[in-house]
């Protein structure tokens, strides 16, 4: 069958396979939009807290750093859980999945790699390491139990998105965040229907208002942390 896609601009190859040495500067900044925005990102300092190690990690565990940069490695730390989960989904997909289910799975893995290193690249020395996560607990060879799993993740990420919006200072990132988001929106919303026809715009998600749900950092880590094994430190992310 025809590979379809989620996204009318993939950032991967079409035959998903990745490496770091694919993300090439061009490709990194058409992903962001080839604007001013992009080069602000790239150009950041690099300094580190003094109580950092070399790794970014303070005594209280990987620092995530303060204002802007924490947020930005917030977003970093949940690409890189989405993009576990539909890495190993995709490395052992459940029984009786179709072509049409692991096409798409295949997309979203792409897209949420590229997610990942885009945000690597951006925050440069600033970036916290790689995470390591714990995701033993997910029954990979279950339709049900892989797209309960994904609808969380998704969910998670655009509330993730929309709640920690209006905390960053610099509109330029703002705009790059929304970009990604757009994306997650539509990821969200097909692993709905997958589930339950109809249900991508139902009250779990859209508020009496008719917006999308917003979650606080400190609500959105809470609810991913039994899936991160790896220590972290965001005492000075801002939250509310």
């Amino acid at each position: 069958m025809e590979k379809i896609t989620l996204h009318n601009e993939s950032l991967l190859p079409s035959n998903g396979e990745f490496e770091k040495k694919d993300l090439r500067r061009r490709d990194f900044l058409k992903f962001a939009g080839a604007s001013a925005a992009s080069l602000a990102i790239l150009g950041m300092a690099s300094c580190k807290k003094d109580h950092d190690d070399d790794n970014g990690n303070s005594g209280k565990g990987m620092y995530f750093g303060s204002g802007d940069i924490a947020i930005l490695n917030y977003a970093y730390a949940l690409e890189q859980l989405e993009a576990a989960f539909y890495i190993q989904l995709v490395n052992n997909p459940y029984t009786g999945i179709s072509d049409m289910e692991k096409a798409f799975f295949t997309d979203i893995r792409d897209h949420e790699i590229a997610h990942r290193e885009f945000f690597k690249v951006a925050l440069g020395a600033k970036a916290i390491s790689s995470l390591e996560f714990n995701l033993s607990g997910i029954n990979f060879s279950n339709r049900a139990t892989v797209l309960a799993t994904a609808k969380t993740f998704e969910d998670l990420g655009v509330s993730a998105y929309n709640g920690a919006g209006w905390l960053i200072k610099d509109p330029n990132y703002l705009l790059l965040a929304g970009k990604i988001v757009s994306v997650e929106a539509r990821h969200a919303a097909w692993v709905r229907d997958m589930i339950d026809n109809g249900s991508f715009a139902n009250q779990e998600v859209v508020d009496s208002n008719g917006l999308d749900v917003a979650k606080s950092p400190s609500v959105v880590l809470s609810a991913a942390a039994p899936f991160i094994k790896s220590k972290i430190d965001v005492s000075d992310l801002p939250t509310y």
